[in-house]
């Protein structure tokens, strides 16, 4: 084999990690590092975050309450500016991470959401230089804190789309389980199986390489330990430092290796349905792994196939697929996790969504092609 036949790849990460229980207290010193006039941007209840504000000196705070949309942005960005902020922290869940992202270009740019978004917008390429910003992750499901890209909802065109690029990477990705202790069971449940999503689509795209194999194996095998645990134990710590482990994993593979159908479908959806991200990802799983499976098998395609009952062997202790999905539909069972007519999909919108889901930048990392009938097929079974 010559050197050309060996892996090739680039690998984008935050400049630094910082993981472990109690750490977010360290966030004080680290701060100064890259500005002195701060933005947080955290969620609807700053007073959740009372004591790690106060050891900031109360710096201004910009509030998100629900996923990101562009006039929720734009506001974000409108508080950074009037503030003169040269450091950006984002401190809560998935949605304020995005935020802060989007603030952090927006804030230096002088430019709109609307200039870099994907899709619906004009998807320009984003400047070089952005305002610092350290993610601060308070649930343990999107991994956001160390990806590339912030999703964000507009909902005059009834879709969610990414604004995407290099420096959207933070400074630092602070990662302390402790943040997620008062997660409630039905955040934890849903954002936790989020972070298995992405642990799993990562691991069988055919743009997976050596780095994120390593860490799609280790989130599947602590989501396999923890997620079930977090949703009726949610004071386990052992198992919040499981579940923000695999959330941080699933980030720095997905940010490098690319999703699947699961997410494909879970960004128009998000635009079209008021649900989680991590409720519709849920209930979306078991039928696309199934489905992906069977077109596999069918086409001989690629190499996924094995990836599949790997990782069935990881998570279950068996290397069938069947028992893979099985399990999925029972964790979905155990922790309560709704169909998509319950989040609010009606029948009569298949079509929409699986039109809108052709054009979705994750679909192209899916590890087949999959027909509009099977892509519908997949819509109608997780409808209940």
């Amino acid at each position: 084999m010559s050197a050309m036949d060996g892996p090739s790849f680039d690998f984008a990460a935050p400049g630094r990690i910082v993981f472990g229980a109690g750490r977010s207290a360290e966030l004080p010193r680290i701060l100064p590092e890259f500005g002195v006039r701060p933005l947080v941007v955290t969620g609807s209840n700053p007073a959740r975050h009372a004591g790690l504000l106060e050891a900031l000196d109360n710096p201004p705070v910009a509030t998100v309450s629900g996923e990101p949309t562009l006039s929720s942005v734009r506001e974000a960005v409108g508080a950074a500016r009037a503030a003169d902020a040269d450091v950006i922290v984002g401190l809560g869940g998935g949605a304020v991470l995005d935020t802060a992202k989007a603030v952090a270009v927006l804030a230096a740019s002088g430019g709109d959401p609307l200039d870099h978004l994907e899709v619906v917008g004009r998807g320009l390429p984003l400047p070089a230089i952005v305002l610092p910003w350290i993610g601060v992750p308070t649930t343990a499901g999107t991994g956001s804190e160390m990806t590339m890209n912030a999703v964000v909802a507009s909902p005059e065109h009834g879709v969610k789309a990414s604004i995407r690029g290099r420096s959207l990477l933070a400074k630092v990705a602070l990662v302390d389980p402790l943040l997620t202790l008062d997660c409630p069971p039905a955040v934890s449940a849903s954002s936790g199986l989020d972070a298995l999503t992405q642990c799993l689509e990562a691991f069988v795209t055919s743009k997976a390489n050596p780095i994120t194999d390593g860490f799609c194996r280790e989130g599947l095998r602590r989501a396999a330990a923890g997620l079930r645990r977090v949703y009726s134990a949610g004071s386990d710590v052992a198992a919040r430092t499981d579940m923000a482990l695999a959330s941080a994993l699933s980030g720095l593979a997905l940010a490098n290796a690319k999703l699947g159908a699961v997410h494909g479908f879970a960004g128009p959806l998000g635009g079209m349905i008021d649900a989680p991200h991590g409720a519709i990802c849920a209930a979306l799983l078991p039928a696309t792994t199934r489905i992906n499976v069977r077109a596999l098998s069918e086409r001989a395609v690629g190499a996924a196939l094995g990836r599949y009952s790997e990782a069935a062997a990881i998570i279950t202790g068996h290397a069938d697929v069947t028992g893979l999905v099985a399990w999925l539909e029972e964790t979905n069972d155990l922790l309560g996790i709704p169909g998509l007519r319950d989040l609010g999909l009606a029948e009569d919108r298949i079509d929409e969504a699986v039109a809108k889901a052709g054009a979705a930048s994750s679909m192209k990392g899916n590890p087949i092609i999959l027909t509009d009938h099977e892509l519908t097929e997949i819509l109608r079974a997780a409808l209940d």
